[in-house]
């Protein structure tokens, strides 16, 4: 059960929420440090030692770019170390994106022995799943991921999340 706080415990929550993104970001820019397209696991290693909340949102960033230039299957050949794979859908569930974090979980038992399997000669991506026989899949979980992170016109579902979750859990982002 989490503890009452005293608000001015934790004065980031006195912005609105622009600033109290643009804090967090901030607070994630120092403390989440390392390559997160790294495959040693440094990273991973990194915000692990975050409080529970900061990690969810460190870990979740990059999805939340993958879903903004790219798509969810396509966010493993960029993001596809195993354990942050297995931070971010924990960070999603942390922050209650429960339908994403399903979405992301059968996106990334696809993908992660497929791209093991990509060599240099398979540079044309469609048609490497293609010739996997997985293409419709693909993008049956591409767009049900796109889907689910439209909240609005210029909105993210997973930066609304870390608003909520830090408006709930101020704690748990800003705590030790």
């Amino acid at each position: 059960m989490d503890m009452p706080f005293d608000p001015q415990q934790f004065p980031a929550l006195q912005k609105d929420d622009v600033d109290l993104q643009k804090e967090i970001e901030a607070i994630l820019t120092e403390r989440a440090k390392g390559d997160p397209y790294g495959m040693n696991g440094d990273f991973a290693a990194t915000i692990s030692a975050l409080p529970v909340g900061l990690r969810a949102m460190a870990a979740t960033h990059w999805l939340d770019i993958s879903l903004t230039l790219d798509s969810i299957t396509w966010h493993f050949g960029n993001f596809g170390e195993p354990h942050l794979v297995a931070l971010t859908e924990d960070g999603l569930r942390e922050l209650g994106l429960d339908e994403l974090a399903l979405c992301f979980k059968e996106a990334s038992e696809l993908m992660l022995p497929i791209l093991v399997e990509r060599t240099e000669a398979d540079d044309n991506l469609p048609d490497f799943l293609e010739r996997k026989g997985v293409s419709e899949l693909v993008d049956s979980l591409d767009r049900r991921a796109w889907d689910l992170d439209n909240p609005g016109s210029g909105k993210s579902l997973i930066y609304d999340a870390w608003i909520r979750y830090a408006r709930q859990h101020p704690e748990r982002v800003f705590g030790s």
